[in-house]
């Protein structure tokens, strides 16, 4: 077991109550008792989102007495979007986000993480529930690139997308369902990239909503790109429009 791996309600309480970031908290369902309660508690007053589970799951996790608590420590802190993109504009840049809906693969994180690191990306959104758990093979397959980021973990993506178009940031989707080639589109920062799950892609409530949605050219027999390849030819497109030659 990783060594970010905690499990034990009092334990999980010391973890919270000194500073610790937490990335997932999984309890067990229908569970009763004072312990759990304050747990509970504790976890809403420090906004950390509870998935419940039943015990199989937890047992699966350790075969130690969890008390039907489990928790994954994250390396990384987590940020508000709403914080962050304000200070980005104060600070005379034009804010590059890059949102990941419900990636679930960790080496995929890490991967994209480097390359967005790279091309001068300011912030990763990811929500709250169902994406990828950040942990020591994402910081490994990120070569650390990670650290370097603010990865913000909101509740509602689309409500994100909805705050960005508000601040004037252009959101746009990195899809195979549409017509529209990227090169075909303005991408200068502000913006914002959107990438989909590796399976079922992005969710059709953010590609309506989007300012635009656009595909990489497949000229081959294979249908569609591995997601983190795909995100880098759409970031280092950001960068190629946004470069100042002399």
């Amino acid at each position: 077991m990783e060594k970010n791996f905690i499990f034990g309600i009092h334990p999980i309480i010391e973890a919270i109550d000194s500073g610790k970031t937490i990335d997932k908290v999984f309890i067990q369902n229908g569970l009763l008792g004072d312990n759990i309660k304050k747990l509970k508690i504790k976890l809403s007053q420090a906004g950390i989102y509870i998935k419940y589970v039943p015990i199989e799951k937890l047992n699966r996790l350790t075969k130690k007495n969890h008390q039907g608590a489990c928790a994954f420590l994250s390396p990384v802190q987590f940020f508000s979007i709403e914080d962050v993109i304000p200070q980005l504009f104060e600070e005379g840049k034009m804010p590059f986000v890059l949102i990941l809906d419900h990636l679930t693969d960790v080496r995929n994180f890490g991967a994209i993480c480097r390359t967005a690191e790279i091309t001068g990306v300011d912030v990763i959104v990811i929500p709250e529930e169902g994406s990828s758990p950040i942990n020591s093979d994402s910081v490994k397959t990120s070569a650390g690139a990670i650290f370097n980021l603010k990865i913000c973990k909101e509740k509602n993506l689309l409500k994100v997308l909805d705050y960005l178009k508000l601040s004037g940031i252009k959101v746009v989707c990195a899809t195979e369902k549409t017509d529209k080639l990227i090169y075909e589109e303005n991408l200068n920062p502000p913006i914002a990239i959107i990438v989909g799950n590796e399976e079922r892609g992005i969710s059709k409530e953010l590609l309506k909503n989007a300012d635009a949605n656009l595909k990489l050219p497949i000229l081959g027999k294979i249908e569609s790109l591995n997601v983190s390849v795909a995100c880098g030819v759409f970031l280092y497109e950001v960068v190629r429009q946004n470069l100042k030659l002399s």
